[in-house]
């Protein structure tokens, strides 16, 4: 790969974050790709942070909502990416904060409906279980489960 100089890196980041959001961490990454020297990313970096070009809360935030809304992620899933893509805590716990329970459940409600009659059990408890299971392999919490569970317990009982 040719060497790109300290103004194309700038350039092409600065391109790259008008098309979408990302993260510091994503560009750092892509700066270590390109074997820009420290002292020319922290420069690279204090740019496109000073012209809004990169801002973390901002990506955490569309992040966050496409995540839940178009992936259908639960909070812990969510927050296990953002842990990888380096977004602290003190960043991402007021977004989520800001999601209602409703959201969540949305998106859960349907995937337990459609989980729900493929699921062979031998009884009612080990059919929760694996849907317990299931559920939290997307990433959503205890409390969240619980709720939608006991809604497709009423809809069986029906």
């Amino acid at each position: 790969m040719k060497q790109i100089s300290e103004k194309e890196a700038q350039l092409k980041l600065s391109s790259l974050c008008a098309q979408g959001e990302h993260c510091t961490q994503e560009l750092i990454d892509k700066l270590n790709k390109w074997e820009i020297s420290e002292n020319a990313q922290a420069r690279i970096m204090e740019y496109l942070t000073k012209n809004k070009f990169v801002d973390d809360a901002r990506f955490c935030e569309a992040f966050v909502k496409d995540k839940i809304k178009y992936n259908g992620w639960g909070r812990k899933k969510v927050e296990q990416a953002l842990y990888i893509k380096r977004i602290p805590r003190s960043i991402s716990d007021p977004v989520f904060e800001e999601i209602p329970d409703d959201m969540y459940l949305e998106k859960l409600r349907p995937l337990i409906k459609q989980k729900y009659p493929t699921i062979k059990a031998r009884n009612e408890y080990e059919r929760a279980m694996k849907l317990i299971k299931f559920a939290m392999g997307r990433g959503f919490d205890m409390r969240i489960i619980r709720m939608c569970i006991d809604e497709a317990d009423e809809l069986a009982d029906d």
